[in-house]
């Protein structure tokens, strides 16, 4: 009985002196790129428009709000409509946006950005590192959504690049048919009166 007791003890103590490793999961993704290294940062920097992300669905930055370190902003996933709270960690501009998921207990997300020009392209790249217990069930979930970022990301730079008309052109109220539409009748009702002068 004593002798049970002793290893009872000993396991307590290596499991205490010792402090267990949580399982670390990384991978980078990376793609080249068309599209200019400004267009593609600008696509990184716009928190507002998620719309291009395979694993986000919207988040709550206004549009025009620069991300600097330190801020923290809500976002829903694609996978699960509970909020998560996204910290902004490191920001190079035009080179690499860092960012920390805080989603569940139990999991740490950290996510990196980078973008840089080549003589081939522009190389746009996404980190992704889970950390915890928890990370093993996460990662089976979102890696084949985390594996289409960076494509997803040039993509929509690209086709935002060569689209046509202008998004801002498309917004154009209709008022500007029926000015053209005005300005025709009017030039052609002072090409008729200019005739009939000339024939007078």
């Amino acid at each position: 009985m004593l002798g049970f007791w002793t290893t009872c003890l000993n396991c307590w103590g290596k499991l205490t002196a010792r402090p267990r490793k949580l399982p670390l999961l990384a991978e980078t993704y990376e793609v080249l790129s068309s599209a200019s290294a400004d267009e593609l940062w600008s696509k990184v920097m716009n928190l507002a428009d998620m719309s291009w992300h395979p694993l986000l669905a919207k988040t709550n930055v206004p549009y025009g709000l620069i991300p600097k370190p330190g801020l923290i902003f809500q976002a829903v996933s694609r996978l699960s409509p509970i909020p998560i709270k996204i910290f902004v960690e490191h920001v190079s501009p035009g080179e690499l946006l860092s960012v920390r998921v805080l989603a569940i207990p139990g999991l740490e997300e950290r996510v990196i950005y980078r973008i840089e020009s080549t003589v081939w392209g522009t190389s746009v790249s996404y980190s992704v590192t889970l950390k915890g217990w928890l990370s093993p069930l996460i990662w089976s979930i979102t890696q084949p959504y985390a594996a289409k970022v960076a494509r997803e990301l040039a993509l929509a730079a690209e086709q935002e690049r060569f689209e046509f008309p202008p998004a801002k052109l498309r917004q154009r109220p209709s008022l500007d048919w029926l000015g053209g539409l005005i300005l025709m009748v009017g030039l052609t009702e002072i090409l008729s009166m200019a005739s009939s002068f000339s024939f007078s």
